[in-house]
């Protein structure tokens, strides 16, 4: 729940346990391309990276109500994108910061709507309007997905909001959704419930978008500090959804001056050889909706 907005219903993929669904027969493969031995690493956290830069860590999103005035986009890619207007303000916060050349996602949730809203490569123009590579438009309220074969403000198609971790959910005591993640090469495919793939590789050994991933039920989260074992147990419980591709085994949040990054550094132990990829094809019920088979 944020600011009154459930982030998808309670039966959406992004919201279901997966820790009792068999593991992926292609588990070991996907383990080994995206890195055994390499470490999970927060992504998001407090203060700016590179110190000074004007970057906070993680992928920032804001709030507005039904107030907020509707502004134009133009897309890159506007045969993927859902058109304008969006209700997007000239200072809403860049991922990487104002001055950043990386993915600049834009994330904003209209609160009086539920309505949520991503751009991809997003930069404000002096008449405050913006343009971006792409953009994406989720009811919040509803199970459905992309059309088939089309990106959003993420490679894999899907929503970034309900993947990132969250400190005011983290410091609560529990998360109950599926984390955001990413991995350094991905296969030419998408499995449900991701729409689009970014990739040229066609080896099955490779993750395809979408693909889902559990930390391990044996592995042992009792000497992390409270924080740092809310996100592990997450991780064992929800599990995590591949939906870009970067660095292995990194797990997106939202920057906030509350975190402590010592604190996220303490899942650091776990690496990539204590996942296994899970088999999420039983709860599909429809392939063009999120919403899942309930026990």
């Amino acid at each position: 729940m944020i600011d009154g907005c459930s982030v998808f219903p309670g039966d959406n993929i992004w919201n279901v346990r997966v820790d009792s669904l068999p593991v992926d027969g292609n588990s070991s493969d996907y383990i080994a391309t995206i890195g055994p031995n390499e470490e999970v690493h927060a992504d998001f956290g407090s203060g700016e990276w590179p110190p000074g830069s004007g970057s906070p860590i993680g992928i920032p999103f804001t709030t507005v109500t039904g107030a907020q005035p509707e502004v134009s986009v133009s897309f890159v890619w506007d045969d993927e994108s859902d058109p304008g207007p969006y209700p997007i303000p000239t200072n809403a916060p860049i991922e990487g910061g104002p001055n950043s050349d990386g993915d600049r996602h834009v994330i904003v949730l209209d609160t009086s709507a539920c309505i949520l809203f991503e751009l991809f490569n997003a930069f404000p123009e002096p008449d405050g309007s913006w343009r971006a590579h792409s953009g994406a438009v989720f009811h919040l309220a509803s199970n459905g997905l992309r059309p088939a074969g089309w990106t959003s403000g993420d490679a894999a198609g899907l929503p970034i909001l309900p993947g990132l971790i969250r400190y005011d959910e983290a410091i609560s005591g529990e998360i109950r959704h599926a984390l955001r993640f990413t991995a350094p090469e991905t296969r030419d495919e998408y499995v449900w419930p991701a729409r689009h793939q970014a990739s040229d590789l066609t080896d099955s050994m490779y993750p395809p978008m979408g693909q889902r991933f559990r930390l391990r039920s044996d592995f042992d989260t009792s000497a992390f500090s409270p924080v740092a074992k809310v996100i592990a147990v997450a991780l064992q419980r929800y599990g995590m959804i591949l939906a870009d591709n970067g660095s292995p085994w990194y797990l997106s949040g939202a920057p906030d001056e509350r975190w402590d990054n010592d604190v996220l550094h303490e899942l650091d132990i776990i690496q990539g050889s204590d996942f296994e990829a899970v088999d999420v094809s039983s709860l599909e019920v429809d392939p063009n909706s999120g919403e899942t088979h309930q026990p």
